[in-house]
């Protein structure tokens, strides 16, 4: 599963934060999610989280090194890359196992789309894995063995095709490969379509339950948070403050673009003189900051900053306005991910360092369960969707590079590629997935506070 969460700033619907005190859903915020899911057929999932906007919780932007990510009461789930600054808090196990059971969840559903849309043609099917690597746990039931690996880089099932030691004869016409072409489409689509069923459903039950959060923005950007010893602590920024003005430059309308002038002029100042103009209760006043110098050589103070909004829930009034409000929410957060999806193709130099593993996506859920637990609807939400339209892809290990081998297929007549070339471009890719996972997972993991505080 390979994530990314967004940057610039297109929006849903039209860019809905317009004034002071203008009021949209959070799904309409100007910002996107970068997300990217990579899974190869037989289902494997490897992460990358890339940050660029998104909208889910109402708390903090998190300054750091790979992500920056508004998480907090509620839906501002927009991650920010920002280097200098620290990566993510695991501060609470029982956040952390929320975010992981939040995506051990995603991977679930979109196997048993697998699993089921196989088992209900009457395919033959053999494994069922969530993870990958050695088995940690398993159990075998009508012939299909269930495990729990050790690699949490996705899952997959398997297909007894191609397997040796089956007993199944090759000319078995419930094998998958002997199926029709709309038979094994079905089969490879259904993991996508119940991951698009599952982020519809749990928006529909964040309606239900709690209501669509609702934003209110006002001029500024928001300091929730200052880290002990830190510059910005050092030189008298203090958490609640307001920053209004950056060397004498009026910051833009509330949005993301007045975090990210913030954020750049800090990492572009180490050791320099930063003027700041702040806002703190009834009072505005200037400070002066001078960023430390990281070991990127990027400037940093030690905040989490935020836009300058409040948030509401707004609850549906009859059972058409829940429809409504669902399909509004469920639209707005597919419009974010394929546009920034589509901007990190555009400008894929500048966001690769930014795609992260599954250890920052942990942390970003973790950040979002800490502030509110509500938060982990949208965030779930946008993993699913994420996961979605990364997996059409026409890439190797992915389900769209299988549905391609079909189309191919399908183009000479019914005639497959050799099983060689087959196998030999699937398994590339699903090796290039592992690899990318596993060197995410360690980056990732050195990203941590905790761990750079050992280091």
């Amino acid at each position: 599963m390979v994530i990314n969460l967004p940057f610039s700033p297109p929006s849903y619907a039209s860019s809905v934060i317009k004034l002071a005190n203008s009021r949209s859903f959070i799904s309409e915020y100007p910002s996107k999610l970068r997300t990217h899911f990579t899974k190869p057929f037989s289902s494997s999932l490897a992460y990358s989280f890339a940050s660029q906007h998104y909208n889910f919780n109402r708390k903090k932007h998190f300054l750091y090194e790979k992500s920056r990510y508004s998480f907090g009461n509620r839906a501002d789930f927009r991650s920010w890359a920002i280097s200098g600054f620290d990566f993510g808090n695991f501060e609470s196990a029982q956040s952390v196992l929320e975010a992981a059971a939040v995506l051990t969840a995603i991977i679930v559903v979109h196997e048993s789309g697998h699993f089921l849309a196989a088992y209900l043609q009457g395919i033959h099917v053999s494994k069922f894995s969530v993870g990958f690597g050695p088995i940690l746990a398993k159990y075998n039931s009508n012939n299909v063995e269930y495990s729990i690996r050790a690699f949490p880089l996705g899952g997959f099932v398997g297909f007894p095709d191609n397997d040796p030691n089956s007993d199944i004869p090759a000319d078995d016409e419930n094998l998958l490969k002997n199926r029709p072409i709309l038979d094994r489409v079905i089969v490879i689509s259904a993991g996508v379509i119940a991951n698009i069923i599952f982020a519809y459903t749990i928006i529909f039950v964040q309606v239900l339950s709690v209501g669509l959060p609702v934003q209110d923005a006002f001029p500024g950007v928001v300091v929730p948070d200052v880290r002990p010893f830190s510059a910005a602590l050092r030189d008298g920024l203090l958490p609640g403050d307001v920053i209004l003005e950056v060397n004498g430059s009026e910051l833009p309308k509330p949005g993301s673009n007045a975090v990210s002038e913030v954020v750049d002029v800090i990492k572009k100042n180490p050791s320099r003189y930063v003027l700041l103009k702040v806002k703190r209760g009834q009072e505005d006043f200037k400070i002066g900051v001078t960023p430390d110098e990281s070991y990127d050589g990027t400037g940093k103070i030690g905040v989490q900053l935020s836009p300058n909004v409040k948030f509401s829930n707004v609850r549906p009034k009859n059972f058409l306005e829940v429809i409504s409000y669902t399909g509004k929410e469920f639209w707005g957060l597919t419009f974010n991910v394929l546009d920034s999806l589509k901007q990190t193709v555009l400008n894929f130099s500048q966001t690769a360092s930014k795609v992260s593993g599954p250890v920052a996506i942990i942390a970003v859920g973790a950040e979002v369960a800490r502030s509110n637990i509500d938060g982990l609807y949208q965030f779930a939400a946008v993993l699913n969707l994420n996961l979605a339209v990364i997996n059409l892809l026409p890439l190797p290990a992915l389900d769209g590079g299988s549905l391609a081998l079909i189309l191919v297929e399908a183009a000479r007549g019914g005639r497959k590629l050799p099983l060689e070339v087959e196998q030999r471009i699937m398994s590339s890719g699903i090796m290039l997935v592992i690899l990318l996972g596993l060197f995410l997972i360690v980056r990732d993991t050195l990203n941590l506070d905790f761990i750079k505080d050992m280091l």
